[in-house]
């Protein structure tokens, strides 16, 4: 599992995500694994290296995947920093995010805060302290900025001795939350409600299988979870031996990753349903509440289960009194709480903490989870980061004059230093912006001439007969059928489904400059090869 699944948020109908995530687990998740894989351990280079190898003119897709890892690292540490500032005040108690402040003048509740709710608050307010727009920028907050400064020094640190430290981190982050998840199975499954969120999650609504974003949601989710097109797993792959069952990996790895998503799912869902529960049943009680007083009612009469029937007495036995009273009533309805529970931009910093300050001892499962979110995020980090190092340190020109060290906090400190827009009051804004056009569009058009590259360029028999003298394992038809054809005209159909928001002149600017700078490196470097080429056979012509 990946905390790109978490940062990839945004509405999602589980039940009908379930069917599309395993056909591209299938067809695209599985077979680019193995390609990327494959590639990295043949050409014992990182992604520049391993592209040019392949051919001259591809350097540009290892340039682009460096450029989208580098923006990915410029924006995706900040829920690190979010995590740190959650988990620092996780060991308050009672928790912050629990209850509304009071107002100014402390003669009742912070008014912005009973609009929304506590969490909504905490989230908003106090840790972003959005601006109503992302024209209006405001000035760097000092305690988000100190945050990601910790958050980066702990990625240095972690990748301070290149690969090999980086390895022992990764272990330590990947297996711990497991621990924290079955923690949290444990103690979900038996929360109130949590069969609703499994209903709701398991139970299949046939009719969104044919929306398109279904399913563009579900290859985005391969695509981050298992870390598609962005080069780190190119790097990592170019440290295994030559005769590594690299195919064996890439199944293991694609099952154990989807496995492990939809074990988190069930985790996550089942405490979606506690939250859900609490809050349809909390409305309940305001309507009986409300009903019972201004009718009179006996105290008990009015329940859950006889509600509607008693709504339908009263407005036929005294019409006009209940038109008055039934612009207060609300609409309680389990069903809109679910799809509630599956949405928003700070999915992980409020659903979560709006179950976890339900809960007996909050503080010590609010500790347990943002520490669990740290790891994932710092484990996210490490192949971001490798990704970005390993055709730097490959390169001669620039190992030559710095150490390992020295690149590692330059990447560092500058990622840093740019990153520190994100914890402005525009911030979110900004973080939006990158989180939807940064690499989606670039990845999709990476592994798309990664996949033609293999091949068309380079050839596949030539490749397959590689792979055997390699690993001594023949390539079947199934990983030939979706390199060659299905996964390349899947991604390509993807291409249509992208969507855009409404954003300024200069936002849309920015995002126009997000995407070309990433993609326009493939035919930038290989129209800089062809030419390079040609003034080269011009000059040995000239001299002959």
């Amino acid at each position: 599992m990946d905390e790109r699944s978490v940062r990839k948020g945004g509405k999602v109908e589980e039940r009908s995500f379930l069917v599309p995530y395993v056909v591209m687990l299938i067809v695209e998740g599985m077979p680019l694994l193995y390609l990327e894989l494959a590639v990295g351990q043949r050409m014992r280079q990182g992604s520049i290296g391993a592209w040019t190898a392949i051919s001259p003119y591809l350097g540009g897709v290892g340039v682009a995947s460096v450029v989208v890892s580098f923006f990915l690292s410029m924006y995706y540490n900040i829920i690190n920093a979010w995590a740190f500032w959650y988990l620092f005040h996780s060991f308050q108690d009672p928790l912050p995010w629990s209850a509304c402040p009071l107002n100014s003048n402390r003669t009742g509740y912070d008014e912005e805060c009973e609009k929304a709710s506590s969490t909504q608050y905490f989230w908003f307010r106090k840790t972003l302290n959005i601006s109503p727009s992302i024209q209006e920028n405001g000035g760097v907050r000092w305690e988000p900025a100190l945050c990601l400064v910790l958050a980066w020094l702990v990625v240095y640190l972690c990748i301070l001795r290149g690969t090999e430290s980086t390895g022992k981190v990764v272990y330590f982050t990947a297996s711990l939350p497991y621990c924290v998840l079955l923690i949290y199975l444990v103690r979900g499954l038996t929360l109130h409600g949590a069969t609703n969120g499994l209903a709701y999650m398991f139970t299949p609504k046939m009719e969104q299988l044919t929306n398109p974003k279904a399913w563009i949601n579900a290859a985005t989710q391969i695509f981050f979870s298992l870390g598609l097109g962005f080069g780190s797993l190119i790097a990592f792959a170019s440290y295994s031996e030559p005769s590594t069952n690299c195919q064996k990996h890439a199944c293991t790895v694609s099952l154990i990753n989807s496995a492990t998503s939809i074990f988190a799912s069930i985790v996550t869902f089942s405490i979606y349903g506690f939250k859900a529960t609490f809050n349809y049943e909390n409305c309940l009680n305001k309507v009986i509440l409300l009903l019972t007083n201004s009718f009179d009612l006996e105290d008990g009469f009015l329940t859950a289960s006889n509600l509607e029937q008693v709504k339908g007495y009263l407005a036929s036995a005294f019409p006009s009194k209940y038109s008055k009273v039934f612009p207060q009533i609300k609409n309680c309805s389990l069903e809109s709480e679910l799809d509630t529970a599956v949405q928003g931009t700070g999915l992980a910093f409020i659903v979560y903490t709006e179950a976890i300050k339900n809960m007996e001892v909050p503080q010590m499962w609010s500790v347990l989870y943002f520490f669990m979110l740290l790891m994932l995020g710092i484990g996210s980090m490490l192949g971001n980061t490798a990704a970005i190092l390993t055709p730097l340190t490959d390169s001669q020109v620039i190992s030559s004059h710095l150490p390992k060290e020295a690149i590692s906090g330059l990447v560092c400190l500058a990622n840093c230093a740019i990153g520190l827009v994100f914890t402005t009051e525009a911030g979110n804004y900004w973080f939006d912006i990158f989180n939807d056009y940064a690499a989606t569009l670039s990845l999709l058009l990476i592994v798309l001439v990664e996949s033609v590259a293999v091949c068309y360029v380079y050839g596949l028999r030539r490749f397959e007969s590689d792979l055997k003298a390699m690993t001594g394992r023949t390539l079947n038809w199934y990983w030939k059928a979706m390199w060659a054809g299905v996964s390349p005209v899947l991604i390509i159909s993807l291409f249509g489904q992208l969507v855009t928001k409404d954003y300024p002149t200069y936002a849309l600017a920015a995002i126009g400059l997000l995407v070309a700078s990433s993609t326009m490196c493939i035919p930038l470097v290989a129209l800089g090869t062809f030419t390079m080429r040609c003034l080269k056979r011009g000059d040995t012509a000239s001299m002959a």
